[in-house]
């Protein structure tokens, strides 16, 4: 009977027409219509159009089950110069707030990419560039979670290199959030694994951090802009892949303005979080242009967190109420930095500098170097004898990182107070994971912050809930300090803040 029925609608064009016409009919008429619409679509090209608009009006049909079986078969109109405009329909659907609905039109986006990636992917984009904010804002996250789902076959390089293409387009005006997604989406492109392909990216981050406009502190959004874009840049860097222009940027414009920065998330420290940034660069740093200017930014803001000793009244006590406070963590990552761009200009301590200014900066260290060592015995003594469960919980991690800080300077410093002062000892950042020394490699100070620990040391922080070291003032406080939990934070939402600021547009169905 079945068979009978197609082969008379294939034979009369008014009994195809009459289908379409059931759109306008009672629940079983529509149902019929769905299933039979497209089944039949491939033998009627003239009227291809009232076809799919005839479909499109079961989509949007009150009952769901009639919706949900339009949606299913919607692949089917997806022939030739049809394709795109189907991609476009589906990528609107993705508004849609019903499950299973929103999982069929997923399956139905999937099922083309596979017949005409590259046409699929127009529809997807033209909707993210013109359409509604609810619809732009889900294609985007279909993108950044199922690309990475489809075989080779299907991302050709001619279809990454349209990705790229396409990507440009709308990374000239997104959110945070949006350029953050698009960050993921093309870094996993295999086109882009390559040197030059990662260069590619970060000069696209380097665009978006607008690093050639004057910085401004005082604008949250400008500092947060800023901030979001270094870390994505950051994984991106290599021997190969310099920060160059990045670390010139963080010496010349935010170093001087450090004590000036503000920022839209609350609780954050800014300032840390800067040179946390900046200490992570500095590895990967290239040829700089000045090199010797940057280098006495960076030393001048080492010294600011580098105390001179308290003076000492005559019977040998501290002249004033207070010892000065070491704040180990910034150290920690000014010191690096400096170590780092430091190797190449290895003299700037002995020539660039004049006696008088060496003199009082060994003086700084020395005095660091003295209250480092009480710490780090204190922590030592804290975790001696804590092995396996004991070493995760909260209290502990957060000593093994501060013994890790506390090493890390250690190490920094007496590099430094070599003669000439010496760049060659290598550490790994306290929040980073612990690099394994190649064998016959000299121990660094990660392999020895404490004989008690076992040999995998814990993992440190996250990136989202990194700690920050503020031991007690004094050089021979009995207490170990205390942290405070930094949470790294994202981009306000809502297009329009200072990311191209993208109005709302109400467009109403434009299938």
């Amino acid at each position: 009977m079945e068979r009978l029925l197609a082969d008379y609608v294939i034979l009369h064009k008014d009994a195809y027409q009459a289908i379409l016409d059931g759109v306008k009919g009672g629940a079983k008429e529509k149902r019929l219509a769905a299933q039979f619409i497209p089944k039949f679509f491939k033998h009627f090209p003239e009227l291809a159009d009232s076809a799919i608009n005839a479909q499109l009006d079961l989509c949007e049909d009150e009952d769901v089950s009639i919706r949900r079986q339009a949606i299913k078969e919607l692949p089917q109109f997806a022939t030739g110069d049809n394709l795109p405009r189907v991609a476009d329909i589906l990528t609107q659907l993705l508004q849609s707030d019903d499950s299973a609905e929103f999982n069929l039109v997923n399956n139905a986006l999937l099922s083309i990419f596979k017949m005409d990636a590259k046409g699929t992917l127009g529809g997807l984009f033209s909707q993210i560039l013109q359409g509604e904010d609810i619809v732009r804002e889900r294609a985007i996250k279909f993108l950044s979670t199922k690309l990475k789902t489809l075989p080779e076959e299907v991302m050709t390089k001619e279809v990454e290199e349209f990705i790229l293409t396409e990507s440009k387009k709308v990374l000239e005006d997104v959110t945070g959030e949006e350029f953050v997604l698009f960050m993921k989406i093309l870094s996993g492109l295999k086109s882009l694994q390559t040197v030059s392909g990662r260069q590619q990216l970060v000069e696209l981050v380097a665009e978006q951090a607008d690093l050639e406009q004057t910085f401004n502190p005082s604008d949250p959004d400008c500092v947060d802009r800023l901030l979001q874009c270094t870390r994505q840049a950051v994984p991106l860097f290599s021997k190969n892949v310099h920060s160059t222009k990045f670390v010139t940027y963080f010496c010349e414009h935010v170093l001087p303005n450090l004590g000036s920065l503000t920022t839209p998330v609350e609780g954050l420290d800014i300032q840390l979080e800067v040179l946390k940034l900046l200490a992570e660069m500095s590895s990967f740093c290239g040829d700089m242009e000045k090199l010797e200017s940057n280098l006495k930014k960076l030393f001048d803001k080492l010294l600011e967190y580098m105390p001179l000793p308290p003076e000492e009244a005559e019977n040998g006590e501290n002249a004033g109420n207070e010892e000065p406070k070491l704040q180990f963590s910034y150290v920690e990552c000014l010191l690096y930095s400096f170590h780092q761009l430091g190797r190449k200009l290895p003299d700037f301590l002995t020539a660039k500098l004049n006696a008088e200014k060496l003199k009082d900066f060994k003086i700084r260290l020395q005095y660091f170097a003295r209250g480092l060592q009480v710490y780090i015995r204190q922590l030592r003594l804290a975790l001696q004898g804590k092995t396996g469960e004991a070493l995760k919980t909260e209290e502990n991690k957060i000593k093994v990182v501060a013994l890790k800080i506390t090493n890390n300077i250690n190490v920094l410093i007496k590099d430094l107070f070599h003669i000439p002062p010496s760049y060659k000892s290598t550490v790994t950042l306290s929040w980073k994971p612990v690099q394994k020394a190649d064998a016959g490699q000299k121990r660094t100070s990660e392999d020895t912050t404490s004989s008690s620990p076992p040999k995998k040391a814990p993992a440190g922080p996250k990136r989202d809930a990194r700690q920050i070291y503020n031991p007690p003032s004094g050089k021979y406080s009995s207490n170990l300090g205390s942290f405070s939990y930094e949470q790294r934070g994202g981009f306000r939402g809502g297009r329009g803040r200072g990311w191209g600021g993208r109005g709302n547009r109400s467009r109403g169905r434009i299938y």
